[in-house]
């Protein structure tokens, strides 16, 4: 199987819950998304912002992990960003997943429309801010 990059911030920053969850894996290093703040509520998700700091995941689990992130549900959804180097630092992978819940199904206020603006389904708004906002992962 090939391994991918994702970029982690909540609950699987945590070594000891990864373990529980995947098989193969391993910490790549630290990152920051720039473009994103993270925010709590039953869960935490991104929503515009500036900056948050992660860790970046190396698996080839990706099915597990988005069974756990409630994909298929529509809890959070998958989007890829760019990986670029902090100077100096390789990087193995041009791109990342991350994991972005929609505020209101995390239990998270104001609506998503206020966090995430446009119009459309929440995957199209948070992908033309993505897009629109060139949001990157920067590997420390």
């Amino acid at each position: 199987m090939t391994s991918e990059l994702v970029f982690v911030y909540g609950t699987l920053t945590d070594d000891s819950q990864v373990a529980e969850l995947l098989d193969c894996y391993r910490f790549v290093g630290n990152a920051d998304c720039l473009g994103l703040n993270r925010i709590d509520g039953r869960y935490p998700t991104l929503v515009p912002g500036e900056r948050v700091s992660g860790r970046l995941l190396e698996t080839s689990e990706r099915e597990r992990l988005d069974r756990y992130e409630g994909v298929e549900s529509g809890l959070y959804h998958r989007f890829l960003l760019p990986v670029k180097p902090e100077s100096g630092v390789p990087v193995e992978h041009d791109e990342a997943s991350v994991y972005i819940g929609a505020p209101a199904g995390l239990g998270i206020d104001p609506s998503p429309e206020q966090h995430w603006p446009r119009t459309g389904a929440f995957p199209e708004r948070v992908d033309t801010y993505l897009s629109a906002h060139a949001v990157r992962l920067v590997k420390k």
